[in-house]
């Protein structure tokens, strides 16, 4: 699971528990203006990745966590539970999306998107 904070210009991604071995990242910063939108998507959580793992693990019905080359870019995942994934696209990132599982999935959204209409 992860949480996530707008701190000033930035968002801030913290891998929390024993998922900062899984991802091999305990947190990632994002400024604002590289952020193209944020969503509730459990569809694409659960869905099989179509890609390449490059480190972290993937366990079918139990974990997708770490980086992975998937449509033409990176992408970090860390996601348990499907139905609380939000999807954040980026722009001019080492990261194309950062696909993640939080406590409340609309609330987050709706935190994203505000600081992006700011």
């Amino acid at each position: 699971m992860t949480n996530i904070e707008i701190e000033g210009e930035n968002l801030v991604l913290h891998v929390e528990g024993a998922d900062e071995l899984f991802a091999l990242k305990s947190h990632l910063t994002i400024p604002l203006k590289h952020i193209d939108r944020a969503e509730f998507d459990p569809d694409l959580a659960h869905q099989w990745i179509k890609g390449l793992k490059l480190v972290g693990a993937r366990i079918p019905g139990v974990i997708k966590a770490g980086t992975f080359f998937q449509d033409g870019g990176r992408v970090f995942w860390d996601v348990h539970h499907p139905d609380q994934t939000v999807v954040i696209n980026l722009k001019d990132e080492t990261y194309k999306k950062l696909i993640v599982e939080v406590i409340n999935p609309q609330q987050t959204v709706a935190l994203i998107n505000q600081a992006l209409n700011k």
